[in-house]
């Protein structure tokens, strides 16, 4: 997504100098992007109000509209439209060269989904992404960036929609929700919303039904005060649905059908999550902001699946063509809670304006894991217990997870805590109109616990971001900036016999760009970067005392280009872009290799990626038509495999009646063939979805 047109930045308290800043930076644009796909601000990148234009490092929003043109159910869908993020496994992905799982939901952190199931979209009103290290605002987190997904509130204006969908796959789905004012002053207001689904699935065995219950209420508090308060319910049942991939060659091809699948029937995927939020934002005066947010979530998830150990030639011909298969029954329990406190102070020192935020934000999260494992050896001569199954021909229902004895097997298991805990301060300063500068630094502190053992590992880190932006003419902003980040380093690699404990791993991002607003609507921002990951613990090769030593000696870098274009190429016509080269690198690898490398290479890692979105309206039809393309070039899986580039369309068709809305969506329009991402050999290439219709029906009242 492009970022919009430059505007003021509403710092200066002298109505004088705000004027000059607002003269020289509105641009006044009338078209179809900035009332359907364009973001005029987005609260993950500064915590405050700053336009887009005017923060010196690539972000990007995808808003409600373009999810629902897509008819995107969950953010897989979305990657199209975000530059530099392909798909890697279940909700992870590559952002800028590295696998990213650093999620935020309403800029708290804690993900309900957490484990091995992947966000839904419908209580969601837009996805932020802010590219590269974050740690000066959100403390420790990947280098590749943060995603943070905004949920839906109360309205003031009254609506009401109801909304069914049919697809292939027995796909089928239902909503109702309602938003508007709960008085007649219009200070206490709604938000209400179910949604349900349930399909067959893509891959053999694999049924999933969902269903999500999403209430809040806003009150209006003093003069200028609102309270939000927040509850979520959400449910999956995935029969057959802790996939793993499709077995591969080392080129790339898919070694038998695309909706094979070494699950039983039987086998399941179930997760249960609850999640409470609290926010409350009061501005006290026009030069005070404050906001005050507490989340809280639990989430349950059993899955019991067959896991692939590997194909052999079970028949002695020199085909591998029998898949051994585990049995693993897992229970995940998580439950966290989340705090953040902000104020922001608008205040200028003789000609200089600031914005100036500070505050501090603390999590505790605890993590329980329990398991069962049945193996097999699962060969001719010795059938074990645990049975396998044929790639080619497979035999589905013969055994279950009933005929394993479970009840006798022994459980293993963890119970970890992890608190999180930061201060930290922004200064965002308008030097002059066309000059703008952020400065910000944050302290953390850190505590991992094994709660069984009682063993603990804690540490604190320093992270600080410096960028500016300069206006060189009317619509065309230039900026650079350097950021910084950390994570602490595992549990496991802090035994001080091994050489631990170690400082966390650093990453540092340098980028610069240009956000501009051509004539006639196009607005096309540009970036480039360089992001270094260092002190990455790896094995030294030296044993002491019988102990395998660790060092800090890893270094991995990545660079890259990412064009973003969001154009009215008629008052009819508009047109989303989002390109990406980049090329990750292992500079450094000790003697052990870089975790989610293979070689010098990254896994999922392409060196290009194109997406486009275009949408053409037919106002004489009270229609619009749309096409999507998705490009992604050669990858390699965990294991070196080549995976192979692909190229799929897609295809919508809406028209509205009255208050009705019918949409049509076609994915993989010519039913490509292709993976979506790789992992390990044994387990393959994790398939891409076949064509996908879905017909959608709403009504709003």
């Amino acid at each position: 997504m492009a970022l919009p047109a430059v505007r003021a930045q509403e710092v200066a308290p002298d109505p004088a100098a705000a004027s000059a800043v607002t003269d020289l930076d509105s641009i006044r644009v009338v078209g179809r992007a900035q009332t359907l796909y364009q973001a005029d601000d987005a609260a993950v990148a500064t915590r405050t109000d700053t336009p887009l234009a005017l923060v010196p490092q690539s972000v990007q929003v995808l808003t409600r509209d373009l999810i629902d043109d897509q008819a995107a159910r969950q953010v897989t869908d979305l990657y199209r439209s975000i530059s530099g993020i392909s798909y890697f496994s279940y909700a992870g992905v590559t952002l800028r060269g590295f696998r990213q799982e650093n999620v935020l939901y309403d800029g708290l952190r804690g993900d309900p989904y957490a484990g091995f199931s992947v966000p839904q979209l419908f209580n969601i009103e837009r996805v932020e992404v802010l590219k590269g290290p974050a740690g000066a605002l959100y403390g420790g987190g990947d280098a590749g960036g943060v995603i943070n997904y905004v949920t839906r509130k109360p309205q003031a204006l009254a609506q009401r929609r109801a909304e069914v969908q049919l697809g292939n796959f027995d796909f089928a789905a239902g909503s109702v929700e309602a938003t508007g004012p709960a008085n007649a002053s219009g200070s206490v207001r709604y938000r209400v919303g179910v949604y349900g689904d349930g399909e067959e699935g893509v891959r053999w065995n694999a049924d999933s039904q969902s269903l999500i219950g999403d209430a809040s209420i806003a009150i209006d508090i003093g003069r200028s005060g609102e309270l939000v308060l927040q509850a979520t319910d959400i449910t999956q049942t995935l029969g057959g649905n802790r996939l793993r991939g499709v077995p591969a060659n080392d080129d790339g091809v898919l070694l038998t059908d695309r909706r094979w699948n070494h699950n039983e029937a039987t086998d399941f995927l179930d997760m249960d999550a609850r999640v409470l939020l609290a926010q409350y934002r009061v501005s006290p005066s026009e030069a005070w902001d404050l906001d005050f947010a507490a989340r809280w979530f639990e989430n349950t998830e059993h899955q019991i699946y067959h896991e692939p150990m590997g194909l052999v030639d079970r028949d002695g011909d020199g085909v591998r063509e029998w898949m051994t298969r585990q049995l693993r029954n897992q229970i995940r329990d998580n439950e966290a809670v989340a705090v953040n406190g902000n104020a922001v102070w608008r205040f200028a020192t003789g000609a200089l304006a600031h914005k100036l935020l500070f505050g501090a934000d603390y999590y505790r999260g605890d993590s329980d894991f329990t398991a069962q494992t049945a193996n097999s050896i699962d060969l001719a001569s010795n059938p074990g217990l645990v049975p396998g199954i044929g790639l080619f021909d497979p035999v589905y229902g013969l055994t279950s997870h009933y005929d394993y004895g479970l009840d006798a097997l022994p459980w293993r298991g963890t119970r970890t805590r992890g608190i999180r805990y930061g201060g930290y301060v922004q200064d965002e300063v308008t030097l002059t109109p066309r000059w703008h500068l952020l400065a910000g630094l944050r302290w953390d502190g850190f505590e991992d616990e094994d709660r069984v053992s009682g063993s603990r590992v804690d540490g604190h880190d320093l992270s600080w971001r410096l960028g500016s932006t300069f206006v060189l003419r009317e619509g065309l902003n230039a900026y650079a900036s350097v950021a910084s980040g950390f994570v602490p380093q595992a549990t496991g690699s802090q035994d001080p016999a091994a050489g631990g404990p170690f400082d966390p791993e650093q990453s540092r991002q340098w980028e610069v760009g240009l956000k501009t607003l051509l004539g006639g609507g196009v607005t096309l921002n540009t970036a480039l970067y360089r992001i270094e990951r260092s002190n990455i613990v790896q094995a030294t090769g030296e044993v002491v005392d019988g102990v395998n030593q660790l060092g800090a000696l890893g270094l991995v870098r990545s660079e890259g280009l990412e064009i973003d274009v969001l154009a009215d190429l008629t008052d009819r016509w508009v047109l989303n872009v989002a390109y990406a080269y980049n090329d990750a690198r292992v500079i450094d690898a000790g003697s052990n290799g870089i975790t989610n490398s293979s070689g010098d290479r990254f896994a999922n890692a392409p060196r290009n990626k194109l997406g486009l979105w275009t949408r053409y309206d037919l106002p004489q039809l009270s229609s619009a038509v749309g096409f999507g393309l998705d490009y992604t070039d050669d990858r390699i899986s965990l294991d070196g495999q080549r995976v192979k580039p692909y190229t799929i369309f897609d295809l919508s068709w809406q028209t509205a009646w009255r208050d009705w809305k019918f949409q049509a969506n076609v994915k993989n329009l010519f039913d490509k063939v292709y993976a979506a991402s790789g992992f390990i050999e044994r387990s393959g290439h994790f398939p891409g979805e076949p064509r996908r219709l879905y017909l959608q029906a709403s009504r709003s009242f």
